[in-house]
């Protein structure tokens, strides 16, 4: 029976059993669409990667990722987890990899950079969204608090509306009270509600909800969740994606043709696996140009898949 070498991590965490897990399998050749997405069903974690060889030799992989339900183009935390374990098994080898790993995806070709502590071993990675920022539909700032459980007035719009930003795959991004942010629950109803009448490319409604802190102790500047219950993902951990197209937009509303903003964000900390992410943004000339999204890895575990 074939066998395929898996490795699994926790992602955006300096310590395992925190952030979000990820499942890598690092040879997926072999592996059929169906196989491969009953494999993600099987570690139903919120993503998992297939590690295949790239169509370009100049890149590093061609990388598939799926959530338990679902291939997808681009995701954060399964670039910035792929990378690291990528990097650890190539140094195992003996065959260290260079300062920057490109993956093929289905949103792009995806830079991911590697992050190395004081030994120089590879402890994260940053990855640079493969999209520019692209704004959809607003959405009505009742529909988001439906869906999550809370008080209108807890949406914030001062700033913006509720609002589809992609750099890579789309979500929902509205601004909450922070008094509100660990109140929030997804409601499957009216998350099937507004899938109806608010869809998206990605067949579901996914939401990411942030607030911004005021007390900056733990040098966190927002907090954040995201929700994806239709898609099999009732909370997320860490969502590199969202966070991307987030501070892509914090970025375009910036006063002036020119901006550079960097934040860090802290999401599941609801769930019990506190996550922290780096985000920055850069516009230039009114457009925003260059995103990234980065965090550090922890392994977890590995083995083989006989499938």
């Amino acid at each position: 029976m074939p066998t395929h070498p898996y490795v699994t991590v926790d992602v955006f965490t300096e310590r395992a059993f925190a952030g979000n897990p990820l499942a890598v399998v690092t040879d997926a050749r072999g592996l059929g669409p169906e196989q491969m997405q009953a494999i993600a069903a099987e570690f139903g974690y919120p993503e998992s990667t297939f590690v295949l060889p790239p169509e370009d030799a100049a890149h590093t992989a061609r990388v598939r990722i799926s959530t338990p339900r679902r291939e997808i183009p681009f995701a954060g935390h399964p670039n910035v987890g792929t990378a690291f374990v990528v990097a650890r098994l190539a140094e195992r080898s003996g065959r260290p990899p260079g300062a920057t790993l490109l993956f093929e995806e289905g949103a792009g070709l995806v830079a991911v950079d590697l992050l190395r502590g004081g030994d120089n071993r590879v402890t994260g990675a940053v990855l640079t969204a493969p999209q520019p920022l692209a704004l959809g539909a607003t959405v009505p700032a009742a529909v988001v608090a439906k869906c999550v459980g809370l008080v209108p007035g807890a949406v914030l719009t001062a700033r913006h509306e509720p609002v589809v930003a992609s750099v890579g795959l789309a979500f929902v991004v509205a601004e909450v009270a922070i008094d509100a942010i660990e109140a929030a629950r997804p409601d499957l109803a009216a998350f099937t509600a507004a899938a109806r009448h608010h869809p998206s490319e990605a067949g579901w409604f996914s939401l990411f909800v942030y607030a911004r802190v005021a007390d900056r102790s733990d040098g966190a500047d927002l907090r954040a969740r995201m929700f994806a219950p239709l898609g099999g993902i009732m909370e997320d951990p860490a969502t590199g994606s969202a966070n991307g197209a987030l501070v892509a937009l914090l970025a375009q509303l910036e006063p002036g043709p020119d901006a550079r903003l960097a934040l860090e964000v802290r999401q599941g900390v609801e769930m019990g696996r506190p996550s922290r992410l780096s985000l920055s943004a850069e516009k230039r000339g009114g457009v925003v140009t260059r995103v990234r999204v980065g965090g550090r890895c922890a392994p977890v575990t590995e083995g083989t898949l006989e499938v």
